[in-house]
């Protein structure tokens, strides 16, 4: 009888605004995360998809490329963010507070009414 091959099974994910694909893929043991990655075949899904200049993690936490996948890993990879999160917040303030009245946050309460009127 022939020796098999011993692989382990890992999951490659990648999403774009448009769509997403997550491949099952064997690799052997001690194969590192961006070798995963290219033997996964997701960059002939996604052509535009630069392996070695994107971030990588394993289960949502951020691991280097050269780390070494375990059995049931999900790898994913991640795209550059289009915005930083602190100028979104500031831009979103700004937008809600030109949208609010201009009475709006005056301090004057209105007049109490009372039942003698």
């Amino acid at each position: 009888m022939s020796q098999e091959r011993q692989t382990i099974t890992v999951e490659v994910a990648y999403a774009t605004p448009e769509r997403q694909k997550i491949i099952t893929c064997r690799v052997v043991p001690n194969t590192s995360l961006i070798d995963a990655v290219r033997q996964s075949g997701i960059v002939d899904l996604f052509p535009e998809l630069d392996v070695d200049s994107s971030d990588f993690g394993i289960w949502s936490k951020i691991k280097p490329a050269k780390t070494i996948v375990q059995n049931g890993d999900r790898i994913e990879i991640y795209r550059p963010l289009l915005i930083d999160p602190k100028e979104s917040r500031r831009r979103r303030a700004q937008k809600r507070q030109t949208k609010q009245p201009l009475h709006k946050g005056d301090k004057k309460s209105p007049p109490k009414l009372t039942g003698d009127q």
